[in-house]
């Protein structure tokens, strides 16, 4: 049943207001002026530790929605990986929420054998992806990505797995606001 909600692609997100303009790659993208802020993002991290994307404010943060069940998550994590350890240093964070995992013990085995080396919230129940306003992210899209601006607001997402270059695209022009 869990493999059944692992998306392979898709562009619907629901209703709402939230201000998307689709890209022809499947990556939506919201102008300065009309983004949202992402909501409270924080609980306990894979590892046990507590983490706060909030802590990130500032930087540009890649929210990565993953499970460890999920194929298309297995395909794009080294992009991820490649693409954070390209990055990292300029001011950008990744951060992964883990979903639908019921113990630890699958996605900390998952990020190992990926070489996963940025945190991820743990997640089993998607209470942390109810809080995205409507229409921001679909629940059975996964993997789903969005990219955070400095200031924390929804700046791009992408409901389908990422290639590295379709992933620097996200964050690219994020990446050069000032």
């Amino acid at each position: 049943m869990l493999l059944t909600a692992c998306s392979s692609g898709g562009t619907s997100g629901g209703g709402g207001d939230t201000n998307f303009v689709m890209g022809k790659d499947g990556i939506s993208t919201v102008d300065r002026g009309a983004r949202t802020t992402a909501p409270d993002l924080s609980g306990t991290a894979l590892d046990g530790t507590k983490l706060d994307v909030a802590a990130y404010k500032g930087q540009v943060v890649v929210l990565n929605v993953w499970g460890s069940w999920c194929s298309p998550c297995r395909a794009e994590a080294p992009n991820f990986e490649k693409v954070y350890q390209q990055v990292k240093g300029r001011g950008v964070q990744f951060v992964g929420i883990n979903t639908r995992d019921t113990s630890t013990d699958n996605a900390l085995a998952f990020e190992k054998q990926q070489g996963i080396s940025y945190p991820s919230l743990y997640d089993p129940a998607g209470k942390l992806l109810l809080r995205f306003k409507k229409g921001t992210l679909n629940l059975q899209a996964i993997p789903s990505t969005l990219v955070l601006d400095r200031q924390g607001k929804i700046a791009a997402r992408s409901l389908a797995p990422l290639s590295e270059t379709k992933l620097r695209k996200m964050i690219d022009p994020v990446l050069a606001e000032k």
